[in-house]
């Protein structure tokens, strides 16, 4: 009798099949596309109710532009926010429905448009961003914004690249070190390593210099303002792990941490959230953008 294969791990336990099956968030949720559906619908809905300046151009790359939602008055809390889309899917108009909560609490909402992959590489996009983050300083005040208090939101890919921007020196590219005061990261990567092991090592093109680099994970020690990490329940077992170690990474490294279990909601509908100014994680969140930090460990 012929001995069976047995496939061997490719990291922790996982098979290279199940490994990849755990980085296809479409996998554990199956209405994935019916409430990617209710991005685009709540973002109208957003566009069309709130006052807007929209593409706005804030570096030299057509995709380099943003939309910045203010409030009545001036001297306001200024929130940046970053789709997600596995890196190479949606646009700033998909996550519009982050603003209204936050704008009727007083702040002013910036959502930065980037290049997705594959028309640009991963390092790219994080100078992207990186360009963003830089027009915000020097640029919000005319619109109404407080420069002092900037604060950055994300989820799942979006996640990883504001834990990204977080974690940057942001003195060796001219702004305060605290440039950002807090963070929001909900349901993303935060080491590179097993992720390209996966199936999405096909599409994100990088070496292993950039993986580490481009790992927040390996660098929550340039963490200069609370961070808020968020999880729904029926997340895959890579993200949810992925979101507990960048979470424990940051309190062994001594950073102020809060954790959000988002019960009941797959990967795809915890970003909802943020477009109900009644749930949790919308009041965490204008919580931090406000500077009532709370810490809370689960």
């Amino acid at each position: 009798m012929p001995a069976q294969s047995v496939s061997k791990p490719v990291y922790l336990h996982y098979t290279q099949e199940e490994l990849d099956r755990c980085y296809d968030q479409r996998v554990w949720a199956p209405n994935a596309a019916a409430v990617i559906a209710r991005y685009g619908e709540e973002s109208a809905r957003a566009r069309a109710a709130l006052r807007h300046h929209a593409d706005v151009p804030y570096g030299a790359h057509p995709a380099q532009r943003l939309d910045l939602f203010p409030p009545d008055g001036s001297g306001a809390p200024v929130h940046l926010h970053l789709h997600g889309g596995a890196w190479r899917a949606l646009d700033k108009e998909d996550v519009s429905f982050v603003a209204p909560p936050l704008v009727a609490s007083g702040a002013l909402v910036v959502i930065p448009g980037f290049s997705n992959l594959p028309e640009v590489r991963l390092p790219d996009m994080v100078a992207q961003l990186r360009e963003a983050v830089a027009w915000v300083w020097n640029h919000v005040a005319d619109h109404g914004g407080d420069r002092d208090r900037i604060t950055i939101s994300g989820h799942s890919s979006g996640a990883h690249l504001a834990a990204v921007l977080l974690t940057t020196d942001w003195e060796l590219f001219g702004l305060p070190a605290d440039v950002l005061k807090g963070g929001f990261c909900l349901s993303g990567s935060y080491d590179l390593g097993p992720v390209m092991l996966s199936s999405r090592r096909l599409y994100i093109d990088i070496d292993a210099q950039e993986e580490e680099q481009l790992s927040p994970l390996l660098h929550v020690a340039r963490l200069r303002c609370p961070v808020i990490v968020g999880l729904g329940e029926g997340e895959s077992p890579e993200f949810r792990r992925q979101g507990v170690a960048f979470a424990a990474a940051v309190e062994h490294s001594g950073g102020r941490l809060a954790r959000l279990e988002c019960a009941g909601l797959n990967h795809f509908e915890v970003a909802l959230e943020l477009a109900d100014a009644r749930t949790p994680a919308s009041t965490a969140l204008e919580g931090l953008v406000h500077g009532a930090f709370r810490e809370k460990r689960a």
